[in-house]
């Protein structure tokens, strides 16, 4: 991120249509994958310019295609708009061939708008199901097909099992033996997991990183407005962004939470949640919600899984503040693992309730 210093960013911005100001520039650090800056002028937020990462997401081209055309479907009056700003030449992107080749992208602002890693807060959990189930009903009559996977097999059980035997077969005997209680665990609920394989379900365009930080709230009365970080909008299943969603609002600890007597599944919140999903009205199949209470447990042990494998990697995936950090991220992924399973039954009465009634 200290690489690009403000002159840097004012000659990127020049290749984008808006209009000649004094821009200023301030990073936002929260995500782990691609390299993001507040654009403001007289300290007033307007943009927010984006290096995208082309060695995760391999098709730039497909990725902005994906998001251009979704961008044109999601703007109601309850779903707030977001506008890719076009290039001098009319492209969803800039790519500079200078040097180091790099792809950026502008988008719109939205003013007063804020994000929470976590909340306890009810009307922020039902807020959060309310504006991920929209984003459902405005993307249900699209067409899957004009839409290209940007991280294949993203949500595959089988492919992140075979990518964390591979990393354990590979993994030097010291990391192996700080995690050896962890993999212990990995292993076990791999197996569960296949056991509880769902019926075929009806393929929808999903966001598929629905955690709560990629949802922008109202600083004025905590609506939620839209969804954000939208490179993995792609064909998925309803749990997916379901699943992912709960791992973040039930749960009131950051994901690397290396005291695991706080990390939480909060019924209320989770039954708050549940709520604002059936808030949009029925849109999903029976065999849809069925599938709900094995998303929440499928997503945290997923990411869980992930962090685990890429720290037997040596942390070649995810931005590590320290070396242990995907560990930590694991354990704690994993304890919240435990905690939905333990909430099985719970979560089946709610979401057949709400959701089928």
């Amino acid at each position: 991120m200290s690489n690009f210093t403000d002159n840097i960013l004012i000659g990127l911005l020049a290749n984008f249509s808006i209009a000649n100001k004094e821009y200023t520039f301030k990073p936002l650090t929260d995500g782990f994958i691609n390299d993001t800056f507040l654009v403001l002028t007289d300290d007033k937020p307007l943009y927010i310019l984006q290096r995208v990462n082309h060695l995760v997401f391999k098709n730039i081209d497909g990725l902005m295609n994906n998001i251009h055309n979704a961008l044109e479907n999601l703007d109601d009056v309850d779903y707030h708009k977001i506008t890719l700003v076009k290039t001098q030449d009319g492209k969803s992107f800039y790519e500079n061939n200078e040097d180091d080749k790099a792809y950026w992208r502008l988008m719109t602002y939205i003013n007063e708008s804020t994000t929470y890693n976590t909340t306890e807060n009810q009307e922020i959990a039902f807020e959060a199901g309310r504006v991920i189930g929209k984003f459902h009903v405005l993307l249900n009559d699209i067409k899957v097909d004009n839409y290209i996977d940007t991280i294949p097999r993203f949500h595959d059980l089988e492919l992140r099992k075979s990518q964390f035997e591979e990393a354990l077969q590979n993994a030097q005997q010291h990391k192996k033996e700080v995690a050896a209680i962890d993999i212990d665990f990995a292993i076990e609920t791999l197996s569960k997991l296949s056991a509880m394989r769902q019926v075929e379900l009806p393929t929808r365009i999903c966001h598929n990183d629905t955690k709560l930080n990629n949802i922008l709230f109202s600083q004025k009365d905590s609506k939620a407005l839209c969804l954000i970080d939208l490179d993995t909008i792609m064909k998925g299943k309803f749990h997916y962004d379901f699943g992912d969603a709960v791992r973040t609002i039930v749960n009131t600890a950051p994901e690397d939470e290396q005291q695991h007597d706080k990390i939480t599944f909060k019924k209320s919140l989770f039954e708050s949640f549940v709520s604002g999903i059936a808030s949009n009205g029925a849109f999903l199949s029976k065999e849809e919600i069925d599938a709900l209470p094995y998303g929440a447990i499928l997503l945290p042990f997923l990411h869980g899984l992930r962090a685990l494998t890429d720290y037997l990697n040596n942390n070649i995936y995810y931005k590590v503040a320290y070396e242990n950090q995907n560990l930590d991220r694991s354990r704690s992924l994993f304890d919240f693992t435990k905690k939905a399973i333990n909430n099985l039954d719970f979560m089946k009465e709610v979401t057949t309730e709400k959701l089928l009634s």
